[in-house]
């Protein structure tokens, strides 16, 4: 049995532990911040308040003692969101099991340094880079959970990491693929929340289908550039963790990114997004760092300039899509 400890009990930290349960090799336990949520995971085998209707595996046990949860882990997934990464790893350090694969689940970058979430592991945990794994790809949490099939992707730069995560989050129903490229995969799922934003403003606004296809396909252009710059492998852009994401991101309700989008277009302001969800949209936090990242490499990124203006308010979000489908570069990557 590998040992496994998944730090983190909303949406999909729940969905992640119950993915890595529901494989008979796991022994599972997941930290909850909140003791009534240990305890209905633990009793009713239920998270009630983020997967509604969803029955947990029995095996799946949690707590709300992080020393206890970490407590001889081979394997520590992190589902945490992205700007309280870093205080949490600074308190859970000491905790973390000598040589233990440490991996992410989380796409976003911290806002005052602009690291991708590995980065900040490796500097404030001291971990060394090749115990590092990043899980990313078209994973919507309530469907998962639900058990319909789906596939994604466990990155790292060390193969015996990335193959050891790829084997303990594989199932009947959810297959982790792998590969090397950890800033591909860990961009792909940050900048596709970015145009999941877009979508969803113009879809609040009113706009259809031409529309948001136009969008998607020249964000996945900008995306492409961006991380390319950055040192991408391009093909890892349009598989699992870059066009998959997107696609899945982009257009499904139940995608918190797509929903802020869709309250911005429809009139609300940015603080009254962020009040009435009850989830972290971590695209409408990373916009801005993701802009400077931009700027350092000289990489014009105007989808996403154009949802930076409707949340500042200096844009109504009705005059979004012309902008947006005026971008005149080449093919994906050019």
């Amino acid at each position: 049995m590998t040992k496994i400890a998944v730090m983190g009990a909303g949406s999909w930290g729940t969905t992640f532990a119950k993915v890595l349960a529901d494989n008979p090799e796991n022994d599972v336990t997941l930290w909850a911040r909140r003791e009534d949520i240990a305890e209905e995971i633990n009793t009713d085998h239920r998270n009630g308040d983020y997967l509604p209707g969803i029955v947990l595996p029995q095996s799946l046990k949690a707590s709300t003692d992080v020393a206890e949860v970490l407590q001889g882990a081979e394997q520590v997934y992190l589902s945490v969101p992205s700007q309280t990464l870093r205080g949490n790893l600074e308190q859970w350090g000491p905790l973390l099991p000598k040589d233990a694969i440490i991996v992410s689940l989380m796409k976003g970058v911290e806002k005052d340094t602009g690291l991708r979430m590995s980065e900040v592991i490796a500097a404030v945990a001291e971990i060394d880079p090749e115990k590092i794994a990043v899980v990313s790809g078209p994973n919507l949490s309530l469907e998962i959970a639900a058990g319909q099939p789906t596939a994604s992707v466990a990155s790292s730069i060390n193969k015996e990491t990335r193959m050891a995560v790829a084997q303990a989050a594989s199932n009947e129903y959810f297959t982790t693929f792998t590969n090397k490229d950890v800033i591909g995969t860990e961009f792909g799922g940050i900048l596709k929340n970015l145009i999941a934003v877009a979508i969803g403003i113009v879809n609040g606004v009113g706009y259809g289908e031409n529309t948001k296809a136009s969008i998607m396909t020249r964000g996945l252009a900008e995306l492409t550039r961006f991380a390319v710059a950055y040192g991408a492998k391009k093909k890892t852009m349009v598989g699992l963790a870059g066009l998959g994401d997107l696609i899945a991101t982009s257009e499904s309700p139940l995608s918190r990114n797509h929903k802020a989008g869709e309250m911005l277009g429809k009139g609300y302001t940015l603080r009254e997004v962020q009040r009435r969800m009850s989830q972290t949209a971590e695209g409408l936090s990373s916009v801005a760092p993701i802009l400077q990242l931009a700027a350092a490499k000289d990489v014009r990124m105007p989808i996403v300039e154009q949802v930076q203006l409707v949340l500042e308010g200096k844009m109504n979000p009705k005059d979004i899509a012309p902008h947006l489908t005026h971008e005149t570069d080449g093919p994906v990557g050019e």
